[in-house]
């Protein structure tokens, strides 16, 4: 057969719930020539990978490493590393990723306990409390600290005091909140914690940044059978990526020089400035959705900056506006899903996406479109107050 023809990608700002939108400098990086994945500058390219990664983490854990996968691959890491057939785990679950830890515990062969919240809602410290109390022997307590899915923040302290008070490891998901907003792993008692590349990382997906404690590591030594999964087994991996340079996996080459120059750009902006940037970005797109009657569905008080949850108003057909923005403006927003399918959309500020241009470019494309859809709105408004919120800092 005839090749097709070449693939030429249309031009997109990325505004959903990832991947965000990357940096020229990141995609530079990806078409380098590559080298073996013993070679010298390679393991000398993993050695200045994993000091990074300590910095964006906040953590001094040797431990620390990007999973050749994707971030639903570092949750499954987490999980299958530190849980044995047998064992309890407290899982905190109010959108879709908490519901996916709770699988993965259950093909653990470990015993399940749910901390459930409406979607939207942030889990209480005292519903975590009263299912510790509930186990025997509580090995981990897992919690997402940025509900893609629903766009709520998670506080994440009280919940890893609570974990550490009955010796149980504390587990969560920062697959959104890595690099988008403070994450601090050692501060916070966290003893596993794993994330994915593209979000506010702003590197392709195809890699999933991780790190454990000593606590951690003490039980992945202590196991008393083996990993169930190959692939991530960590007390492998981890051998690779330590003194020994034991050869486990061809490591995916190109994909690393692209993550090594996206954590020299996180570096050389700054962890706080750039949490800033989102902080900034996410209080414009909320003033501006705010002047034209959209509101933020998630939890007052505890919204993500870079992951907005709007509701849609009544009457308006969710996916013609998101098919709308994209075939006519280039804009990706995401859909709601379960509970919320139909009833939210999700728009991303992540990263490179993460920028006053997104704002009012996304602002300006749902003035032009909320009116053909059914939803009135005061021409301009949303680009004033987005202007206004800038202003005030």
């Amino acid at each position: 057969m005839q090749p097709p023809p070449a693939f030429e990608p249309p031009a997109r700002l990325l505004l959903g719930p990832g991947p965000s939108n990357v940096h020229p400098r990141v995609l530079r990086a990806l078409g380098t020539p590559i080298v073996g994945h013993l070679d010298p500058a390679y393991l000398k390219l993993m050695d200045e990978t994993r000091r990074m990664l300590q910095h964006v983490f906040q953590t001094k854990n040797e431990l620390t490493l990007p999973i050749s996968a994707t971030g639903s691959a570092g949750m499954e890491a987490c999980f299958v590393n530190l849980l044995e057939p047998g064992d309890e785990a407290v899982v905190c679950i109010n959108g879709v990723f908490g519901n996916r830890m709770a699988d993965i515990v259950e093909r653990c062969g470990a015993t399940l306990h749910k901390v459930e919240a409406p979607w939207g809602q942030i889990i209480d410290p005292a519903d975590v409390e009263a299912a510790l109390a509930r186990c025997k022997n509580p090995k981990v307590v897992a919690i997402v600290h940025a509900e893609t899915s629903t766009g709520a923040w998670q506080p994440l302290e009280e919940i890893g005091s609570l974990a550490q008070a009955v010796g149980a490891l504390f587990l969560v998901d920062a697959v959104t909140s890595l690099a988008g907003c403070p994450v601090r792993v050692d501060e916070w008692q966290i003893d596993a914690c794993y994330s994915g590349t593209q979000k506010c990382l702003s590197c392709p997906p195809g890699l999933s940044p991780l790190t454990f404690s000593p606590r951690a590591v003490e039980v992945l030594r202590k196991r008393a059978r083996k990993v169930q999964s190959w692939y991530l087994d960590l007390t492998m991996i981890q051998a690779y990526w330590g003194e020994e340079r034991v050869y486990h996996h061809t490591a995916p080459i190109s994909m690393s020089f692209a993550l090594y120059e996206a954590l020299r750009l996180v570096l050389e902006e700054g962890l706080e400035p750039r949490w800033e940037r989102h902080r900034r970005n996410h209080e414009a797109l909320k003033a501006g959705l705010d002047a034209i009657g959209l509101g933020i569905a998630s939890q007052a008080g505890h919204q993500l900056w870079q992951l907005n949850s709007v509701s849609i108003p009544a009457g308006v057909d969710d996916a013609a506006v998101r098919r709308r923005l994209l075939n006519e403006f280039g804009i990706e927003i995401g859909a709601g899903l379960g509970p919320l399918k139909g009833k939210t959309w999700r728009i991303g500020l992540m990263g490179e996406s993460s920028s006053a241009a997104s704002v009012f470019c996304v602002l300006h494309a749902l003035e032009r479109v909320l009116p053909e859809a059914g939803h009135g709105v005061d021409p301009g408004a949303a680009l004033s107050a987005a202007q206004r919120a800038y202003a005030q800092g």
